[in-house]
């Protein structure tokens, strides 16, 4: 206690000849120090960095060692990687930098449409490439190497789109925009398969022999043009242009989509198969073509599901 009273003592002493001393004593900081952070760490974040860097890697090493012909399957792929890359790298600086106010586009809807158009491109390159670029191809040494490198990248991008869509995902009872929800996902990969429809049957032409294969052309066209539409509204926050309400539209369009790519889903096989109808040509894409237009066709049901639930159970 002795001990304490000098030690009081003392201090006492040394503020009343300090002011500033003593001010700094007694007077409490009011600025604490704070830990200096760059950015919010969360898995979405890695996440996108990891999709980031796969990408990079992926078209870097494909363009440096990879020995890859001009145009075709091999501009495909390294579209898919760089398209993906840009764009992720896009959406990370934006959000890294506070600059979602300043996108004209809604920011609820723009990232996981990113991530899920560049999961389907990735998947896409993952399997085109090692297909046409590996398999029984005379390749040896550093040439192989970097090719067997790219596949291997753009799998691991592939595994990080999806993991970055599976955690940005409308969750059941969470306000999330369209996009996040699984109509919305069905509406990006309705628009992705059409895509790959119409490369298989316009690289020949195999649709112009007859007026019901025109027909199943016009099928995917317009589904097309109404699904991307869709998803240009949505991202672009334009749904309340709509003369009726967006629920109501969806619910149209999808039960129109339904009834067109019926047709096609049993036109095109029996015009392309059949003895009376068929006519020469590479019977691997015309059964890839049949497959995509049924896969599409059971897309636009469960959509249509969705879209009906959405207007006559919640309405």
């Amino acid at each position: 206690e002795g001990c304490l009273t000098k030690t009081q003592h003392r201090i006492n002493s040394k503020t009343h000849c300090d002011p500033r001393l003593t001010n700094s004593l007694l007077v409490p900081d009011r600025h604490p120090a704070m830990p200096l952070t760059w950015f919010p760490v969360s898995r979405l974040l890695w996440v996108r960095v990891a999709a980031v860097l796969f990408t990079c890697t992926a078209f870097s090493v494909a363009a440096h060692g990879a020995v890859l012909p001009h145009g075709g399957m091999a501009d495909w792929c390294i579209f898919c990687w760089a398209f993906s890359f840009a764009c992720s790298l896009l959406v990370l600086l934006v959000e890294q930098c506070g600059l979602q106010p300043r996108i004209p586009v809604s920011w609820s809807n723009f990232p996981i449409t990113v991530a899920c158009y560049a999961s389907l491109l990735c998947l896409s390159a993952s399997i085109i490439f090692p297909v046409f670029f590996l398999k029984n191809q005379p390749v040896y040494g550093e040439v192989r190497d970097h090719r067997i490198a790219s596949t291997v990248f753009s799998c691991l991008a592939t595994v990080a789109y999806m993991v970055e869509v599976s955690l940005s995902k409308a969750r059941p009872g969470e306000v999330a925009g369209y996009m996040a929800t699984a109509p919305g996902l069905m509406k990006v990969c309705q628009t992705f398969v059409a895509c790959v429809i119409f490369i298989l049957v316009s690289n020949p032409v195999t649709y112009d022999h007859h007026a019901a294969l025109k027909w199943c052309m016009a099928v995917y066209c317009i589904c097309f043009i109404l699904s991307m539409a869709v998803v240009v509204l949505c991202v672009g926050e334009c749904t309340g242009c709509l003369p009726i309400p967006f629920s109501k539209f969806l619910s149209a369009y999808g039960l129109l989509a339904v009834i067109m790519y019926l047709t096609a889903t049993i036109l095109w096989p029996v015009f392309q198969f059949d003895e009376k109808y068929r006519r020469r040509g590479d019977s691997e894409k015309l059964i890839a073509v049949a497959v995509l237009t049924a896969l599409n066709f059971l897309l636009y049901l469960a959509d249509l599901a969705y879209s009906a639930r959405l207007v006559f159970v919640s309405g």
